[in-house]
């Protein structure tokens, strides 16, 4: 008959031996995949907050790429100049209304006009003129050699009975050309690059074709006529938009 006692020594021992041989239960990796998904979660909560930041003010401090600073834009006022008088009393020029700007400051020290001698005719009541043999004729532009051939006008000379110039004498330009109305007015004088007593009318800025379109007359200070309207024959060319056209006085008999 076995002792109960040593039976008892035996099974503690096979227990302790069985728990020697068990092999251990491996750690789970729950733990590091939760701790590495919480700080995913953090960081990218961290950087949802700085863009909102940076979004909401582009200029703070720490962003590196800052919007750049838009320049304060300063008005100036720019003063109109007045318009210097040249022409006679006894014109009166139609004008279209123009609108005036408001709070203009007028500049300070600023220079009175000089005045500008206007030529007086010396002529009889009653004198008429009539063309100069060899009017008009057709030249290129060459007073104006910027304009080349962007220009198209009238010009000449007013002769006396003595074959002097005579200044003073209003020219008016009038008529259509196309679909363009001309209206021109100057003094025989103010032109002295086509001679002493010259005159010039721009009447476009291009050369144009029309058959006898636009008229040239003479008239005196009242603007009574010294002549007739006159029309004269323009062309598209560059050679012909120059058009010389000079005028005699008529002896009185």
């Amino acid at each position: 008959m076995s002792d109960p006692f040593e039976d008892l020594l035996e099974e503690q021992e096979r227990v302790e031996d069985q728990k020697q041989t068990r092999p251990k239960k491996k750690r789970r990796p729950g733990c590091l995949l939760n701790l590495i998904s919480g700080t995913l979660v953090a960081g990218t909560l961290v950087v949802i907050l700085i863009f909102a930041i940076v979004f909401v003010n582009p200029w703070i401090g720490f962003n590196p790429y800052p919007p750049p600073t838009i320049p304060v834009l300063v008005l100036t006022n720019t003063p109109t100049p007045t318009p210097k008088g040249v022409l006679p009393a006894t014109w009166t020029p139609t004008v279209n209304p123009t609108s005036t700007p408001t709070n203009t400051p007028t500049p300070t020290n600023t220079l009175e006009p000089t005045e500008t001698s206007v030529p007086t005719a010396d002529i009889e009541s009653g004198t008429t003129f009539s063309i100069q043999e060899g009017s008009p004729s057709y030249e290129t532009n060459t007073i104006h050699p910027d304009d080349g051939c962007n220009w198209l006008g009238v010009a000449g000379q007013v002769f006396d009975t003595d074959g002097s110039p005579v200044s003073g004498i209003l020219v008016e330009a009038g008529g259509i050309i196309g679909e363009e109305e001309i209206s021109g007015l100057t003094l025989t004088g103010m032109a002295p690059d086509y001679g002493e007593g010259g005159y010039e009318i721009v009447l476009l800025n291009s050369p144009f074709a029309s058959e006898e379109g636009i008229y040239i007359q003479l008239l005196d200070q009242a603007n009574l006529p010294l002549t007739e309207q006159i029309y004269i024959q323009t062309y598209d060319t560059c050679d012909s938009n120059l058009i010389k056209l000079n005028f005699d006085q008529v002896p009185v008999e």
